[in-house]
């Protein structure tokens, strides 16, 4: 979602651009998000702005670390998903109870609050 926002043009609908530009509201962006961009970047499958962390002030996200809580809280999870990062991402709502912005219907399947992408 982060990229969708920065680039401006992606397909995020108008009811996620506007709870995620909510002066009101705390957006919380995983490291994870972080580490799979880095990942994707490296390998040539995606353009990515150089500098995330001046990115992340730009838009006043927050940037949400990775605990051993969230790590472990990956265990419980049922095997609905096998993206390892979106599972992280899902450990980490449901530790934290915040709102996934995703268009992923698996990652909504696990019960943790949700909310669509392309509204």
């Amino acid at each position: 979602m982060l990229l969708w926002v920065a680039s401006g043009d992606a397909p995020l609908g108008p009811t996620a651009r506007e709870a995620i530009e909510d002066s009101r509201r705390v957006v919380f962006v995983s490291a994870a998000s972080a580490w799979e961009i880095a990942i994707k970047a490296g390998l040539g499958k995606l353009t990515a702005p150089t500098d995330y962390l001046a990115m992340l002030a730009h838009y006043r996200f927050t940037p949400l670390d990775v605990t051993s809580e969230h790590a472990l809280a990956v265990r419980d999870l049922p095997p609905l998903h096998r993206d390892p990062f979106d599972r992280l991402l899902v450990a980490q709502a449901s530790v934290e109870s915040l709102t996934i912005v995703s268009n992923d219907e698996a990652v909504a399947q696990y019960g943790t609050s949700t909310m669509p992408a392309r509204w």
